[in-house]
């Protein structure tokens, strides 16, 4: 009989129904409780789920505390990260916890003392480096296919806060909730793509940007002043001296949901994107002075779901290029080291 592992789920937003999906084509999970703050998602929710009102709750604690809930799934606005990670990890449940790890670095350094003392398995969301595209594109540098990687640019465009949308005012425009806007939001998974590719992040510096200064509130009509980034760029070298260019917004109009990387070795370029999220084009030398272009498909091996991952970290095994409680807590110094590049305007250095 296999195993099936009871999951409580935090937060019933658009993406925690991404995570249902998800949980549901692995095959190994069952939800065994919920929580929100707000009552009518979470009667949607549990109806929909066969769940009794004593597994519907309204403080996230008493979910984690439930024994008849084997791991957590975190799914919520940023400003609750940090307590909902502190508070697995005080009860040693297991989590999968969305991106960004915290709002900012104050909130992620106190965690990591208490990961010291009290480890649990983890796995911070993100979520990309399970794009097939991304995976093949790590095995080919490793295996020396383009020759030393020199150099890369990575880009995460998106348009849905262009001024043509007229986007309203929301939580992911509220410093107060979210901490950084489009830096944490997207930033972090180019963080996390740049660290699962090459190596740890040495030296920054960065520009944050506000295109769209104020927006309407959806509820009085008025205009909010925004102050959080829409717009990051950042250059940074990491270890081995390479160095790599960052660029996300989400005000590139046309833009659906563009991560892509160019990666550029001494013998060859590797693209990979999310638009072509089973095909690589690697561009190589083919004879002396002569370059070929050449889109290869995926192998199978490297189509492996984010859910898969979480299902060995609960066995106990750590897969190879696993997104853990490490990576989350390193990914937040980067954003704080581009934040404080940007504020300082100079180039900053990552602690060892």
């Amino acid at each position: 009989m296999k195993t099936i592992y009871r999951i409580g789920l935090i937060g019933l937003g658009g993406m925690a129904q991404e995570h249902l999906r998800w949980m549901n084509e692995t095959g190994r999970f069952r939800i065994a409780a919920v929580s929100d703050v707000s009552a009518e998602a979470m009667a949607k929710a549990g109806d929909r789920l066969g769940l009794g009102e004593e597994k519907r709750y309204a403080d996230f604690r008493s979910l984690i505390g439930d024994r008849e809930v084997d791991a957590v799934v975190s799914v919520t606005p940023n400003h609750v990260h940090a307590e909902i990670i502190r508070a697995c990890l005080q009860a040693g449940k297991p989590f999968l916890a969305e991106k960004p790890f915290t709002r900012d670095f104050e909130e992620a350094a106190p965690l990591l003392a208490l990961y010291d003392r009290r480890p649990v398995p983890a796995m911070i969301g993100f979520t990309y480096r399970y794009t097939p595209s991304f995976r093949y594109a790590r095995e080919l540098i490793r295996q020396g296919d383009i020759g030393a990687v020199r150099s890369f640019s990575i880009r995460y465009l998106q348009s849905w806060g262009s001024a043509i949308y007229d986007t309203p005012y929301m939580w992911r425009y509220d410093k107060e909730i979210t901490g950084t806007g489009a830096l944490g939001d997207l930033g972090s998974h180019m963080i996390d793509m740049a660290r699962y590719l090459f190596g740890e992040f040495e030296e920054l510096s960065a520009v944050l940007h506000t295109i769209v200064a104020e927006r309407r509130d959806p509820g009085s009509g008025e205009s909010v002043r925004v102050d959080v980034d829409d717009f990051a760029s950042f250059q940074a070298r990491l270890t081995n001296s390479i160095v790599g260019t960052f660029q996300t917004t989400r005000n590139a109009v046309g833009s659906g949901n563009e991560h892509e990387v160019s990666i550029y070795g001494d013998r060859g370029t590797i693209h990979a994107s999310t638009l072509s999220p089973d095909q690589v084009i690697v561009i190589r030398e083919e004879s002396p002075g002569q370059l070929g272009r050449t889109t290869l498909d995926v192998p199978s091996r490297c189509k492996r779901k984010q859910y898969d991952d979480f299902f060995a970290v609960l066995e106990g095994e750590v897969p190879d290029g696993l997104p853990g409680f490490l990576d989350g807590y390193r990914n937040q110094q980067v954003l704080d080291a581009v934040v404080r590049a940007h504020e300082t305007k100079r180039t900053v250095r990552l602690p060892e």
